[in-house]
């Protein structure tokens, strides 16, 4: 029997534990749910550059303000941006994306099955409007878009002192901010007049480094010093290479960005719900270049928990089985072969008429479901509905799933193969289409030379490679349409949307005469009929190219040499052509032959065909 000593202690001790830990969960909630003082004092500091900016912008208009005051306006504006942007766009996304740092592209905004083209937006638009030759020929417009940006971020910034803003939430956010600095920074393609990208990045990691200072307590000791220590490195290192043409983007990844990355994903947070559901980033990813950064089950109706290796294999014995065509003589295969990286080597792929083709050029498949839009006029939506397409085509399957299901049934093998995957649902209409999307998404490819140097697996990659990398990502701009790193037109850092670029393709490379193609504007999709898609087409993939000539939608180009020339002239504009709304630059890019070359090699270290056995 305890005395009244004992349990008087007992009982205190009892009482001052739950003090401690009630005390502990009030400190663990305080912090999770505190207001960051860094975030709304950051978004303060941007709201005033924005309203200094629109003051100097309407007196540019006026006359009273010249253009090197303009420039520098817009250039603190945007430094300011950065410094917050990690917040910004994490929380706000679309609402960003349209109004304050947008692509500086005219877009459609779908009103019924009516489009309306839209006029750009924000800080991009901005900056290659002040930092034209001759900015005061857009002075209206340049004060009109200030006005917008202040119109814009102020409804935004007065909504912030009544936000939660969760300090634990954030780690996710600065792990995208890295991708962002790095495929849309270093590359240029977020200040397309200044090209002040460096400045921009280094301001980036400073304001992410003193975040990182500010909370100390969502690290543990080693990752807040690895963290400090990294990045304070990253801004010494842009400090010394300033120069943006000559930038060593390749080290600079490897060295700073990736292992940053890589830290911060195993430091404990939350992530919102968006991110499940509005982007592909897999953010248990270790590296911005490993092989599962990205979700292919995001563009799928096929769940991960539905794949299997038995569906794979199913689906691999439909595609190279030309029972699915009409006339039993074309498969999957027949247009994507193995042994070509998934292409067929021709200009247009052959149809099912003798001597006839289809309108384009084959793609690869090689990371093709990587995409929310597939052909190369976006006409289909998953990869389920690109294969409808193919089936119904009448220049290709011409056949239909009633069909197809019924020859399936017939045989056998593919009774047997379907129940022993599906149970009873057996041979449908949807598990074929399951079938046949496990076995396409299973045919990825970033496991390249490229790749295992990049993600510092090896120490072994030539140094006209290395120059070519830091060419396509730097001077040559091929990085800021072809985004790492799928190297296609699937944009950072969400990589949910797809784009698709007029370059003013020629039909043939040695005669100045555009290609008669319609592109997207012929897609048949009633709210995209509008004239800033005619001759767009869908940015592919430059993974093993070196292995998937001919190139372009029309495969009229046979050789890199002449693909790099095309560009380096500045598309079809550049060679002195009419192209309604080039979206590819149209000044040269004077690169050197041995410059093209060292893209060329860089180009080729990605090849990579791991998966195509068969």
């Amino acid at each position: 029997m305890l005395t009244r000593p004992i349990k008087t202690f007992f009982l205190v001790t009892i009482i001052v534990m739950g003090m401690v830990m009630l005390f502990s969960f009030q400190n663990e909630k305080e912090e999770y749910y505190q207001k960051s003082d860094f975030i709304l004092t950051t978004a303060k500091k941007f709201y005033k550059e924005v309203e200094q900016l629109q003051q100097i912008a309407r007196g540019f208009q006026l006359g009273n303000v010249d253009k090197d005051s303009l420039r520098t306006a817009v250039l603190n504006t945007r430094l300011a941006f950065k410094k917050i942007e990690f917040y910004l766009d994490y929380e706000f996304h679309e609402y960003v994306n349209s109004h304050i740092n947008g692509a500086p592209l005219l877009h459609i905004e779908r009103t019924g099955t009516s489009p309306d083209i839209v006029p750009p937006e924000g800080l991009q638009v901005l900056d290659e409007l002040a930092f034209t030759e001759n900015p005061e020929d857009e002075k209206t417009k340049i004060s009109s878009i200030a006005t917008k940006l202040q119109n814009s971020y102020g409804l935004l910034f007065e909504s912030l002192p009544n936000k939660s803003i969760r300090s634990k939430t954030l780690i996710p956010a600065l792990r995208l901010q890295l991708i962002r600095i790095f495929s849309l920074g270093v590359s240029g393609f977020d200040t397309p007049g200044s090209l002040n990208a460096l400045p921009e990045a280094k301001v980036s990691l400073g304001s992410m480094l003193q975040f990182i200072k500010e909370n100390p307590r969502l690290f543990n000791t080693e990752t807040a010093e690895f963290l400090q220590q990294k990045l304070a490195a990253a801004i010494q290192y842009l400090n010394q290479h300033n120069d943006f043409d000559s930038f060593d983007r390749l080290t600079f990844f490897r060295n700073y960005i990736d292992p940053i990355y890589k830290k911060l994903g195993g430091v404990k947070s939350e992530l919102p719900e968006f991110l499940a559901y509005n982007s592909a980033w897999n953010p248990e990813s270790e590296s911005i270049f490993s092989e599962d950064f990205l979700n292919p089950y995001f563009f799928t109706e096929l769940k991960k928990e539905e794949d299997s290796k038995l569906l794979n294999e199913l689906g691999k014995s439909l595609f190279y089985d030309p029972v699915l065509s009409n006339d039993g003589k074309m498969s999957c295969a027949s247009c994507h072969q193995p042994e070509r990286a998934f292409t067929d080597g021709q200009p247009q792929s052959m149809s099912n008429a003798q001597g006839k083709t289809v309108l384009r050029n084959s793609p690869t498949l090689l990371n093709a479901v990587y995409a929310d839009r597939y052909f190369y006029d976006l006409r289909a939506y998953t990869l389920e509905q690109q294969a409808e397409h193919v089936i119904f085509n009448q220049d290709e399957f011409n056949t239909a799933y009633s069909s197809i299901l019924a020859k399936l049934k017939k045989e056998k093998k593919y009774t047997n193969k379907f129940e022993t995957v599906f149970g009873k649902t057996g041979i449908n209409r949807e598990n074929f289409t399951k079938a046949l999307a496990s076995y396409v998404l299973s045919l990825t490819s970033f496991n390249s030379e490229f790749d295992k140097y990049i993600r510092n697996e090896t120490n072994t990659l030539s140094e006209e490679v290395k120059q070519g990398f830091n060419l396509f990502m730097g001077k040559a701009a091929c990085g800021t349409c072809h985004f790492a790193p799928t190297f296609a037109g699937l944009v950072p850092p969400y990589y949910s949307d797809t784009e698709s670029e007029i370059l003013g393709v020629l039909e043939q490379p040695h005669q100045l005469q555009l290609d008669q193609d319609r592109g997207r504007l012929s897609n048949k999709i009633e709210n995209e009929e509008a004239w800033i898609y005619e001759k767009s087409f869908k940015t592919t993939t430059v993974r093993n190219v070196g292995l998937t000539a001919p190139y372009f939608h029309n495969g009229a180009y046979t050789t890199l040499e002449e693909v790099l020339d095309f560009y380096n002239d500045g598309g079809g504009v550049g060679k002195g052509l009419n192209v309604t709304n080039q979206t590819l630059g149209e000044d040269p890019l004077d690169l050197t032959s041995a410059e093209k070359q060292a893209i060329i090699a860089f180009l080729k270290s990605l090849n990579d065909v791991s998966s195509a056995s068969y």
